[in-house]
């Protein structure tokens, strides 16, 4: 077993990250026989065929401790032993912190599909389909688009943002902590709040439907993914603003039409980075019979796509240099 002592905290948490999310960035995605996200993806659905036959919300409750405590002796054992050898354990660990986020996928997604509607409408329509949960069949073009943005944007949160505040929160304490607990459990936590986090977002986006199927086993874990992402979508929102500023983008616009437009979406997150994002674009953002977001000042057009990504690689990128800078502020002062 790796010798903990004259361990750096610190530098192994940076190194980490920074690994993780290179990672991402230039391979993406681990394949999915040993992704723990397809893995979680399984436990879910064993653990939701024992429980939706309780037909009350007490299901969801036991199908999120459930999930959550059988993923986590898993996690558990592959982390002991990885912890043989210190190399081998950096490297998973940076792969299994990498599977916690996704800026790759969430980026290239809205590219191809503003390829595929240059190519024709009825492969950006099954495209997109992948993407959001309304009918595509007969979405226009403008639709097409403006459902590309929506779920890039809207996604910002879930699939980089909230893992990468928790990360971040739990490694400023550990930080703050490392002389009074064990290192070994230490850097485990570390791993596993941000794993927590995509659990519980996993389990919102299998189960969390109000259909009657789901109603009730998806109503716990859907209210524990709203309130994991309330802090987090609401500092997206902000850092797109922000962006929208340094790209010399309409910044007031985008600040205006979050604060105006964010909650006219049902759920009471995802509209803080989609009215931002529709603001500085001076676009409007349309789910049919759902929400409006933005106005409509200028006409939406597939070109819209790549300004929305670069927009969002933006908050992103400042996203991620406030994390570093976090914890290096941190370092500094103990």
């Amino acid at each position: 077993m790796f010798n903990f002592i004259n361990f750096n905290l610190f530098l192994f948490i940076i190194s980490a990250l920074v690994f993780a999310i290179v990672f991402d960035i230039l391979i993406g995605e681990l394949p999915s026989k040993i992704h723990p996200v397809v893995i979680i993806g399984k436990i879910i659905d064993f653990f939701t065929g024992l429980f939706i036959k309780i037909r009350n919300k007490f299901s969801g409750l036991l199908l999120f401790l459930s999930t959550t405590i059988f993923s986590t002796v898993i996690l558990f054992v592959l982390f002991s032993v990885i912890n043989l050898n210190f190399y081998l354990m950096f490297i998973v660990y940076g792969l299994l912190l990498s599977s916690t986020f996704s800026i790759k996928i969430l980026l290239s997604s809205a590219n191809d599909i503003s390829n595929d509607l240059k190519e024709g409408i009825e492969k950006a329509r099954k495209s997109v389909s992948y993407l959001v949960s309304r009918n595509t069949n007969e979405l226009s073009e403008k639709l097409i688009v403006s459902a590309t943005i929506e779920s890039l944007t809207e996604n910002i949160t879930d699939s980089y943002i909230s893992p990468i505040f928790y990360f971040t929160i739990i490694s400023a304490i550990a930080l703050l902590f490392a002389n009074n607990i064990n290192t070994f459990l230490l850097i485990f936590i570390i791993l596993w709040i941000p794993f927590l986090f995509r659990i519980s977002n996993t389990l919102d986006a299998m189960v969390g439907y109000e259909n009657e199927k789901l109603k009730y086993i998806g109503y716990f874990p859907a209210k524990i993914d709203d309130i994991l992402n309330y802090i987090p979508a609401r500092i997206a929102g902000f850092l797109v603003v922000v962006s929208a500023f340094i790209l010399k983008l309409n910044w007031k616009n985008s600040y205006r039409i979050m604060l105006r437009d964010a909650r006219n979406c049902p759920s009471p997150n995802s509209g803080f980075t989609m009215a931002s994002t529709a603001g500085a674009l001076n676009i409007q953002l349309v789910k049919k019979d759902t929400y409006i977001l933005g106005d409509n000042t200028v006409e939406i057009d597939v070109l819209h796509i790549s300004k929305a990504i670069k927009l969002s690689k933006f908050t992103i990128l400042l996203f991620t240099i406030i994390s570093f800078l976090i914890l290096i502020l941190i370092e500094l002062l103990i």
